[in-house]
């Protein structure tokens, strides 16, 4: 994701990273291409000129379309961040919680909270369709790393490696039955909002829709040139220009945006997430127990 500072225009305008700009240049260089050859068909074989009535009309429609298009795009993209935002405090009130209740229980502790650093890695891979449990992977047991990473949904697997640590202290004693309840309902919520994920993923805008819209925008663009010909002459050109990559780029943003879950530069900054959990429940690990002294 760009970070930007809103309250600055002159960067924003003249940025090219993370502008729909070059996604959209060769459309639009095509509708200009287009409006010029209606220019000279007018000026030098016949006037070939249309009334504005019909496109001031579609026109109301086509922007009605775009909106929708825009706003369902950014649902699913805040939808997403709110997804993120509930497996990074779900991991830190695992890493909490946990932190407290096994104090004496080191090695159970460390095991716990080394997998759900994992978790968000393992989900972020899961929804670019990759695998990898990131830079903590290699602090994990390489039996159980091995399985998960052949398991058909690896963040499940991890959440399950979770749970199975908690499941050894079930009967033990180690710590009462509530405190184990409340831990596994944070582990069911993190693989409640990996599913919310996959949710927004797999579910793009209805096809018909989309290619509804496409339809509308294409026939308006090439037919808004005889509209604008006979009153602007060469400036047609320049006015597609402006409108091509005004109604070209809403829809772009939408596709742009749509699936927040990648590595353009709009998307989410998951990896950023990703790290920042891991970097607050390493933390949490209390550190190994301090060598007796030598004897005299």
């Amino acid at each position: 994701m760009v970070e930007y500072n809103p309250k600055r225009w002159s960067p924003q305008l003249l940025a090219v990273r993370g502008s729909i700009a070059p996604k959209i240049i060769l459309r639009v260089a095509l509708v200009v291409l287009w409006s010029a050859v209606v220019v000279l068909i007018h000026k030098h074989v016949r006037h070939i000129e249309i009334p504005p009535t019909v496109h001031t009309l579609v026109g109301l429609a086509l922007g009605l379309l775009l909106v929708f298009r825009t706003n369902s795009s950014y649902e699913r993209f805040w939808e997403g961040r709110k997804s993120w935002g509930r497996i990074i405090n779900s991991s830190r009130n695992i890493a909490r919680t946990a932190s407290s209740l096994l104090k004496t229980q080191r090695a159970t502790l460390e095991l716990i909270l080394l997998w759900t650093a994992a978790f968000p890695y393992a989900s972020m891979n899961s929804l670019r369709r990759t695998r990898g449990l990131g830079p903590i992977e290699s602090r994990l047991p390489p039996a159980a790393v091995a399985e998960v990473l052949a398991a058909a949904h690896v963040p499940l697997a991890v959440a399950q490696q979770i749970s199975l640590a908690l499941a050894r202290h079930r009967s033990d004693g180690t710590f009462a039955e509530r405190c184990i309840i409340y831990l596994d309902d944070m582990v069911r919520r993190l693989v409640d909002e990996i599913g919310e994920c996959e949710r927004i993923q797999n579910t793009p805008l209805p096809f018909a829709y989309v290619v509804h819209l496409r339809r509308a925008l294409v026939l308006y663009l090439t037919t808004l040139p005889f509209v604008l010909v006979d009153p602007f002459g060469w400036l047609t050109t320049l006015c597609m220009l402006l409108i091509s990559y005004v109604l070209l780029g809403i829809d772009e943003i939408g596709v742009e945006i749509e699936n927040p879950f990648g590595t353009d530069s709009n998307d989410l900054p998951i990896e950023s997430f990703c790290s920042g959990v891991e970097k607050i429940i390493l933390e949490s690990i209390p550190p190994p127990p301090a060598a007796p002294p030598p004897a005299a």
